[in-house]
């Protein structure tokens, strides 16, 4: 089959740098919020960690043949519509691999000696997700005037619309199938083996493979408007796939999301997160750096009487420059000082928090010899807001705070625990989300008449800061009531909040991090197999098998994943 890269015209919005690239995978990177929605759904955790009951995966069997039928429909239109020689072809045999799929399931339900795609209706989600497909296949495309199909182009076009509807579900099952095939590692009797292995098969991996490139073929006359439109169907195929998992009745508990079942009458979430470079892009300190330099008179300007004295922006640039150097040095012969002591046989709390105390006693020096420095005199506190409300924050992060907030019935309370020199950048930065409904504990700048002194108020300076921040935040919490702590950071500064929580998850690739945790006997466990294995063992009576101080920390790929494992989709 003809790769899409060589055809694809310069007006494809969808192509990127990278070689190879078309709409497909694009559209896959787009959406991949959504991949994990899906992988994070009560029906596909059970699934996976072997414990789904098995009239769930009845009913869920009987739901996917009534899907695939339709499915083997949209093919078929696909063909018809299509005048290429060779994406007739290659749909031809999508169409069949399907075929074989359905066999497979009828398979299984003679198994059972039942019928049970007689016995059991569409439910809502599958009858939306298949009039979907249906509606698109044959031209019904919402924003798009129905087209007479007279020519071969607008022929192809529908063609590639079907594509587009249809692409996400092959993707994602793809995907589905090999996150999940590591579970079937060391199980002799994994109940749904059959399943999981099928969808990570090679020949089930080469058929959405051989989907992604005939949309892209498909899509390479279209323009950046008709691009636009698949993009749409590529969204709600992706999001119709997510309800098609959530409609699946469950008989068994599930152990998430963390929000569900919560009864704000008896239980409290608290969620915890560390600033810098948990929630943001860059680190706060070069975003004051930047406006201190941006902001600092000429060396030839002269100062208004009584402002603030300040050095010039050259004099700055250096002095910055000299601090983040001297910092990034000490900052590692710290960390290297800590790890020459005793390897942990187990996680040891007690040591660990004993030996923060230096890189606590560190930072608090450094914090002192950025304050008498003088960098920080003279910035304009109307100047850090519009740099907060400026920040990029990391993807997803936002979404997940404001959903947190407006979510009903949801006892929840956000603290942001930070060692950040200057507590408005911070609320600015989540005020411009629309977020104005979490607590901020960092340090705080000194003004005079809206200038900063160059004085810090240190509030949060040190790990040991920020787990007795913690700590006094819990005390204050309603006693009467179940509190499910969760915290999110990414440095050994977060070390200590991580481990108390009942649930402790790191973002980013912190070498450091990991290092101090793993001298002190703590255990990393990325955060998707770390559920499933909760769910393996879960009884089914609360959330109390998530307890801190366990020695576990939960990696996470990135906000999206945190939003699908706390509130879901």
């Amino acid at each position: 089959m003809a790769s899409a890269k060589a055809k694809a015209p310069a007006v494809n919005k969808f192509a990127i740098e990278e070689e190879g690239v078309g709409i497909a995978r694009r559209c896959w990177i787009n959406f991949k919020k959504e991949s994990t929605f899906a992988l994070y759904t009560p029906f596909v955790v059970s699934l996976a960690s072997g414990t789904l009951n098995l009239d769930t995966f009845r009913h869920y069997i009987a739901q996917d043949v009534h899907f695939l039928k339709a499915f083997v429909q949209s093919y078929e239109a696909a063909e018809e519509c299509t005048d290429d020689d060779d994406a007739k072809v290659g749909i031809n045999e999508l169409r069949k691999n399907i075929s074989e799929e359905l066999k497979m399931h009828d398979a299984v339900l003679k198994e059972w000696g039942i019928d049970l795609v007689k016995e059991c209706t569409l439910n809502p989600a599958t009858a939306k997700y298949t009039d979907f497909l249906s509606a698109t296949a044959s031209g019904k495309v919402e924003g798009v005037k129905a087209a007479k199909l007279a020519t071969p182009f607008e022929r192809t076009k529908l063609a590639a619309y079907t594509l587009g509807a249809m692409t996400p579900c092959m993707r994602l099952y793809a995907y589905i199938g090999k996150e999940l095939q590591v579970f079937l590692e060391g199980e002799k009797t994994h109940p749904y083996k059959k399943w999981i292995d099928s969808y990570a098969s090679e020949d089930f991996q080469a058929s959405a493979l051989q989907t992604e490139d005939l949309l892209d073929k498909l899509s390479v006359s279209l323009t950046g408007e008709e691009l636009d439109i698949i993009e749409k169907l590529y969204h709600q195929a992706m999001k119709l796939e997510i309800q098609f998992f959530l409609a699946q009745p469950l008989v068994q508990k599930a152990i998430i999301p963390l929000s569900k079942d919560h009864n704000p009458d008896e239980h409290q979430l608290t969620i915890f997160s560390d600033f810098d470079l948990t929630c943001t892009v860059v680190d706060s300190s070069a975003i004051l750096a930047e406006i201190a330099i941006i902001t600092a008179p000429k060396s030839d300007q002269n100062r208004p009487e009584n402002q603030i004295a300040r050095m010039s922006s050259a004099e700055l640039r250096n002095t910055w420059g000299d601090l983040s150097k001297q910092y990034t040095e000490e900052y590692e012969l710290c960390i290297e000082k800590m790890l020459l002591t005793e390897k942990a046989e187990k996680f040891d709390y007690r040591r660990l928090r004993k030996t923060l105390e230096q890189l606590s006693d560190f930072e608090k020096r450094a914090n002192s010899r950025v304050v008498e420095s003088g960098v920080l005199k003279g910035l304009n506190l109307e100047d850090i807001k519009r740099a907060g409300q400026r920040l990029i924050l990391q993807d997803g992060c936002t979404n997940f705070f404001q959903s947190i907030i407006r979510k009903e019935n949801l006892n929840a309370d956000i603290h942001v625990l930070s060692y950040c020199w200057c507590g408005d950048l911070i609320r600015s930065s989540f005020s411009s989300g629309g977020i104005d409904g979490l607590d901020v504990h960092a340090n705080e700048f000194m003004f005079q008449e809206s200038l900063s002194t160059g004085e810090i108020v240190k509030k949060v300076e040190s790990p040991i800061d920020k787990v007795q921040a913690f700590s006094k935040i819990l005390m204050n919490c309603c006693k009467d009531k179940k509190n499910l702590m969760v915290y999110i950071g990414d440095s050994v500064g977060d070390l200590l909040c991580l481990l108390e929580a009942d649930v402790g998850i790191v973002l980013g690739s912190s070498s450091s991090l990991r290092r101090v945790g793993n001298h002190f006997g703590v255990s990393f466990v990325p955060l998707f197999p770390g559920v499933v294995q909760k769910q393996k063992m879960y009884a089914g009576v609360d959330s109390s098998s998530w307890k801190g101080l366990s020695g576990v920390l939960y990696t996470a790929s990135g906000w999206a994943e945190i939003h699908a494992f706390v509130l879901g989709s």
